[in-house]
């Protein structure tokens, strides 16, 4: 059995030289243990399915803290009777007693379900996972989820999902758990703690990161989605820190150490709790229905954000710098969200996937592609009995100003990256794709026509938050003029919903693709009661959205 724990990102040479610099001694193994919790103590997982293996997850702590054996079985029955395969599984302190294993020579598109047992006799949970599958397929339904802010709110979304059966696979789309100190603007003090989130501060050592891990998925309805459905993730930014890229984070200042321990601090927690494979990018095949490439586009290759506040700082023409900016560095072609390797290998992919009759192709990725401006009127978001503060309307009319000469609202997502973006979009008009796009990060639903060189190019599915808060905390506006205000400014936004919270699910078929944002509350309550919904989808040979 090949070892699951290899880090992609970073060689083990370097994460042995990040643990020299890193505060604390944060990478020691044997030392830094996520909960003293014994037995299995997060239940189980799977993920990262092809058609013939899956990745199985666990957690168990021995009563001795030494390093175990675990029996693996997977059947076809809940009896366990068909069993599958069996195989063993390593749990020690090096990895902070999370074990998975990469179970094969399963057949495609079958259900199948799977258990651990100890050395003393102790069986985990019972979970359930699926096959990938292959040859002609009529419908494939995906779960997508992303921003899960355990200290802003309740994880419904996650249980929601795992309480109804027709879903076939959960694809998370980053932000799984945020590293950010509980007493965050939007946090909830009592939730963070009936919750118990561990630690209180900013995480940056491997402990910080195992002690979130660990917290994160003691939540119910997490583990009830984990024993449910496979589960395809990736990482975004707050699995790192908040706004990364290759080598460094908005958010990462010298006095928490050099960035490489950090980062490899937080890529071994990942790895260590999450049921995947160690390669940081992937296509999967959905039979003959779609294609989906899961990407990365955070810290393999991503240039630095651009900073327009440090750009236009002491400029007297304003529009003269916007233009210089918006023509100069914005523009810059070598500027990369995912680096010539990735770049080639999804356009290879993209050609090789209409090549072969693949309906569809999906990117399922971390930030919004769609181009978005700062909207107009922005004053009907606020009641005329409590305007904006001074300060606040001149940092809205400035935005309106700067989306009038073409710069758009966030350096952070491809419109940060408008020529890497336009090589995507031009590999996929290139090779005839049918292309839907998912994304995750803006806490907020979206939906986007994708256009490239004035043709169309794709449409975009953008999910809003499990829990995090959006534009409803960033303004404290009117959701209905908000959503007037940008669609009205933006052309290529076809629908958006600025306050809600909850999960997409994409409905792929030969003949459309539908996407429905569900919208489940959050912030003060648990409960699967679902408040509404919206459906959107994309016919075949349009890349064009239409109401469903």
């Amino acid at each position: 059995m090949d070892s699951l724990f290899s880090f992609p990102l970073l060689s083990r040479r370097t994460l042995l030289e990040a643990a020299a610099l890193a505060p604390f001694g944060t990478m020691l193994p044997g030392v830094l243990h996520a909960a003293p919790a014994r037995g299995f103590t997060h239940s189980v997982a799977s993920g990262d399915p092809l058609q013939d293996s899956v990745t199985l997850w666990t957690r168990f702590v021995p009563a001795s803290g030494a390093a175990v054996s675990l029996q693996v079985e997977i059947a076809s029955d809940m009896a366990f009777r068909r069993i599958a395969a069996r195989s063993t599984a390593q749990a020690g302190p090096e990895t902070d007693f999370c074990t998975k294993v990469r179970s094969e020579g399963l057949e495609p598109g079958q259900w199948y379900y799977y258990r651990f047992t100890a050395p003393d006799g102790q069986v985990s949970d019972t979970g359930r996972t699926r096959t990938l599958p292959s040859g002609p397929l009529g419908q494939f339904r995906i779960g997508v989820f992303s921003c899960a802010n355990a200290t802003s709110g309740w994880f419904n979304a996650y249980g929601h999902a795992a309480a109804r059966n027709d879903l076939d696979l959960v694809v998370h789309l980053g932000d799984y758990i945020y590293e950010s100190k509980l007493t965050r603007s939007d946090a909830l003090k009592e939730l963070a703690v009936s919750r118990g989130i561990q630690p209180q501060h900013e995480t940056v050592s491997l402990l910080d990161y195992r002690l979130r891990y660990a917290s994160y998925r003691r939540d119910a309805d997490l583990q009830a989605l984990h024993r449910a459905y496979p589960m395809i993730a990736m990482c975004d930014d707050h699995e790192t820190v908040n706004n990364s890229w290759q080598h460094g984070a908005e958010n990462h200042g010298t006095d928490e150490g050099p960035w490489e321990a950090r980062m490899g601090a937080a890529m071994q927690a990942w790895h260590e709790w999450m049921p995947m494979r160690p390669e940081p990018y992937t296509r999967y095949e959905l039979g003959d229905l779609a294609s989906l490439f899961r990407l990365e586009t955070r810290i393999l290759a991503r240039s630095k954000q651009l900073d327009l506040a440090a750009w236009l700082k002491d400029k007297p023409d304003l529009a003269a710098a916007a233009i210089a900016f918006r023509d100069g560095p914005l523009a810059d072609p070598h500027r990369t969200m995912m680096g010539p390797e990735q770049e080639k290998w999804l356009a290879d992919g993209l050609a090789g996937s209409v090549a072969t009759g693949t309906k569809w192709q999906i990117l399922a990725q971390q930030v919004i592609m769609g181009t978005t401006i700062m909207p107009r009127g922005y004053m009907a978001w606020f009641p005329s009995d409590a305007p904006p503060s001074e300060t606040k309307r001149a940092e809205l009319e400035r935005a309106v100003q700067l989306g009038a000469l073409g710069i758009p609202t966030s350096m952070d997502r491809w419109d940060g990256y408008p020529a890497a973006r336009g090589r995507v979009l031009a590999a996929a008009q290139s090779a005839g794709a049918d292309l839907v796009v998912l994304s995750g990060d803006s806490h907020n639903g979206w939906a986007y026509d994708l256009d490239h060189a004035g043709k169309p190019a794709g449409v975009e599915f953008a999910g809003h938050s499990v829990s995090s808060l959006g534009m409803d905390k960033r303004y404290s506006g009117d959701p209905s003029a908000i959503t007037r205000s940008y669609l009205d400014s933006n052309p290529a936004l076809k629908w958006c919903d600025t306050s809600q919270r909850g999960y997409m699910v994409v409905d792929v078929r030969p003949e459309a693709v539908t996407n429905e944002w569900l919208f489940l509350p959050s912030r003060h309550r648990r409960s699967l009661e679902v408040l509404g919904s919206h459906r959107m989808q994309v016919l075949p040979g349009t890349n064009r959205l239409s109401g469903a």
